[in-house]
């Protein structure tokens, strides 16, 4: 039987400016903005749906699969 994977948003810390733009379309307010740095997204709440990276006008999101 195969591990479940849960979709999660991740976010290129190094580049991110913080901006804010995936924290309005967040829908479960699983984003916040760490420290005026960047943007972290609440694994416990993060369902990676995706919105948050269709967002970013820096395409600085991804979605990726990790083991539930």
């Amino acid at each position: 039987m195969s591990e479940k994977k849960k979709k999660l948003a991740w976010v290129d810390r190094t580049l991110c400016a913080a901006c804010g733009c995936c924290l309005k379309v967040c829908r479960r307010k699983a984003l916040t903005i760490y420290k005026g740095l960047y943007a972290r997204p609440d694994e416990a709440r993060c369902t990676g749906c995706g919105l948050c990276a269709k967002e970013c006008p820096a395409d600085l999101i991804a979605i990726r699969e990790v083991e539930a």
